[in-house]
């Protein structure tokens, strides 16, 4: 019965043992080679592309989560052009005029944007 589950009792402990290794290799190498430990702009926090605040109910700007997420949104849905430009044999004309259709929502989306001013950073 211990046989059964022995290849799987190994395959966690070799797992275990090179998370360990890599997390100390890293720490030491960290640790004794950098060539200034001390800097304090390395080991300060950041976090949402601001400095961080002492009060949680100041506000903020949010600009730097709105130019993400545009990223995210208009970088996906340049993503579906791959698959797009790959099968274009196989999907004939009737394919050619749906990317057509999607490129065109996107232009118009990406002039909404810009022309809001969503990609200005002032």
């Amino acid at each position: 019965m211990l046989s059964n589950y022995l290849p799987i009792l190994i395959y966690l402990a070799v797992a275990t043992g090179v998370g360990v290794a890599l997390l100390v290799i890293g720490a030491l190498i960290g640790r004794y080679f950098t060539r200034y430990p001390d800097d304090v702009e390395k080991r300060s926090a950041y976090e949402c592309g601001f400095e961080a605040f002492e009060d949680s109910r100041r506000r903020f700007d949010v600009r730097y989560y709105l130019v993400a997420i545009l990223f995210i949104v208009f970088d996906l849905e340049i993503a579906f052009l791959f698959p797009w430009a790959v099968a274009l044999d196989a999907i004939g004309s009737a394919g050619l005029v749906a990317m057509g259709i999607f490129l065109a929502i996107l232009v118009v989306g990406f002039a909404y944007e810009w022309k809001k001013g969503a990609l200005e950073w002032d």
